[in-house]
């Protein structure tokens, strides 16, 4: 299926269900990264969100352990908000206690899923890649959660820009752990025709949001709307846009 000509889309690092609403909260509510207690309200809570977006890319979403009641939060999202096509990619375990990786929910029918890992000083990263449409109508977007380091950050954009240079209509969407102007994004926007967002925001943390985290860079969309959006108690907010195919316009 060709990309119609508009979609509203969201990128949203969920933080695995959890709620947080301070700084403290990190130490009081610590229980919650091992523990699935008041998670599924919160799911509830993404679910309405979710369910206003034509495409949806969940990071730090619980492919299923302890913490997550061993549900995958991307199947039970999909679910909720009915989603009819959605896909994860686990990138990170501990044990049987927590899980963290990216997550698809997806009312256009993805014609290809891949996934890839991402190099870094710590395993734990990637990216994943559903591809809409086929031949010169097709496009892609994926989903990322880039590393806290700058040199595996460095690493990754790296990795991203050899993947994603020959890709003419493309949304790259994701917790980047960085502003998108910082040194190490320049190389995407050098060797892909991948585009900085079209304004600054500030996601992080949500409850007082300093620093620009979260982004949705675009290659041959025109992005329209791009806006932050409280994702239930996330500690980052969510960035919503939406994005218009030239090609499909009359």
């Amino acid at each position: 299926m060709n990309a119609p000509a508009s979609l509203r889309i969201l990128s949203s690092n969920i933080q695995a269900g959890s709620r947080t609403r301070a700084y403290r909260e990190y130490v009081t509510r610590s229980w919650s990264h091992v523990l699935p207690n008041g998670k599924r309200a919160n799911l509830d809570d993404l679910a309405l969100l979710t369910s206003q977006f034509d495409i949806v890319g969940l990071q730090e979403s619980d492919p299923g352990s302890l913490r997550s009641g061993f549900d995958n939060q991307g199947n039970v999202l999909a679910e909720l908000a009915k989603f009819p096509f959605h896909s994860h990619q686990a990138n990170r375990r501990i044990g049987r206690i927590a899980g963290s990786g990216n997550a698809l929910l997806s009312r256009l029918e993805p014609t290809e899923m891949l996934d890839y890992v991402l190099p870094g000083r710590l395993a734990g990263r990637g990216v994943l890649i559903a591809t809409f449409g086929s031949g010169k109508q097709s496009w892609q977007l994926a989903i990322t959660h880039l590393s806290l380091g700058v040199k595996s950050r460095q690493l990754q954009c790296n990795f991203l820009a050899d993947l994603f240079g020959d890709t003419r209509r493309l949304v790259l969407m994701g917790d980047f752990n960085c502003e998108a102007d910082a040194p190490e994004m320049q190389v995407l926007y050098r060797r892909t025709r991948l585009q900085a967002p079209p304004k600054k925001i500030s996601t992080f943390p949500s409850w007082a949001p300093t620093r620009s985290l979260d982004h949705i860079l675009c290659a041959g969309f025109e992005v329209n709307d791009y806006a932050s959006v409280v994702a239930a108690g996330s500690d980052h907010l969510a960035i919503a846009a939406s994005i218009t195919d030239p090609m499909q316009i009359t």
